[in-house]
């Protein structure tokens, strides 16, 4: 369960990143930001639905 958890933590973190406002000195890092939170939303999604897949397929 605190695996689930973890993952979940870690799908809003990403779409933390890609909503803060990176104005002034780190502008240039805006869309760096943008693609890290992505792929970090992406990953975590996917690792969510495999365990949720398998957790049913066990059952």
């Amino acid at each position: 369960m605190e695996r689930i958890i973890l993952f979940f933590a870690s799908m809003l973190a990403g779409f933390a990143l890609i909503k803060v406002p990176l104005t002034g000195t780190f502008a240039a890092l805006d869309p760096i930001a943008s693609i890290v939170g992505v792929i970090t939303i992406l990953v975590f999604a996917l690792a969510l639905i495999y365990h949720g897949i398998r957790t049913l397929i066990n059952r």
